[in-house]
């Protein structure tokens, strides 16, 4: 099973620098991105079942789990139109509650009892993050559910940055959240202060910020047009 992740996190995260990479829609893009959907989905199952049931780890389960719903959302809302999954995302958005609502009654939990948090190389407060965040998107959601449709731009944004969200995590979860299995030599080199393993992080963080930018930028000049 652990052979099974590490390969499907390298494979989700050579795909999605090729989709970011890649011009939006075009047919490199649209692979890569089939990809990094199959393979994320192989690491965030494999990562939900022992952090959850095998070896527990209360941290990397919730992760998982999340990163799973935003790799799922993002893929349907350019795939199938909102009437067409209205059942499916608002079985998405019941689930992102609920993990919402499970990560912060852990994080209350640890700050009453720290012994009652499972983790083992993952900061407790990373449930505090993704927990709130996972109410957030329930409630976009939801918002979503009832406005009925989303186009355009709008429907751009939610796709990429639930996506390159996703790209995030799996990064950050391979580069700085798994330093032991580097050499000492790349854990301890930086490049202009910045250390090497958090060099693919800030790339992507760049990335991310710069489709969004850019895509809210083309939306802003349409509608002054």
């Amino acid at each position: 099973m652990t052979w099974i992740h590490i390969i499907a996190g390298l494979v989700a995260i050579l795909a999605g620098a090729m989709a970011m990479i890649a011009a939006k829609g075009s047919p490199l893009h649209r692979k890569s991105g089939t990809l990094f959907t199959i393979s994320m989905l192989i690491m965030t199952g494999s990562a939900a079942i022992v952090s959850l049931f095998l070896r527990i780890d209360h941290v990397t389960g919730v992760a998982a789990l999340f990163t799973a719903y935003l790799v799922c959302t993002s893929w349907l809302v350019i795939k199938r139109k909102v009437q067409d999954s209205y059942a499916v995302l608002a079985w998405f958005a019941f689930a992102a509650a609920l993990l919402g609502i499970y990560a912060l009654s852990l994080w209350f939990n640890f700050l009453e009892d720290p012994k009652t948090l499972i983790t083992k190389n993952s900061p407790p407060q990373t449930l505090m993050v993704f927990g709130t965040i996972s109410l957030l998107c329930a409630a976009l959601d939801v918002r979503l559910l009832r406005a009925g449709q989303i186009v355009g731009a709008q429907r751009l944004v939610r796709h990429l940055w639930r996506m390159c969200f996703a790209m995030l995590i799996a990064t950050g979860s391979f580069f700085t959240g798994q330093m032991q299995v580097f050499p000492a030599m790349v854990r301890k080199s930086a490049v202009f202060g910045v250390p090497v393993l958090a060099i693919p992080v800030l790339l992507v963080l760049v990335a991310t910020l710069y489709w969004l930018g850019r895509t809210l930028l083309q939306r802003k000049r349409a509608s002054i047009r």
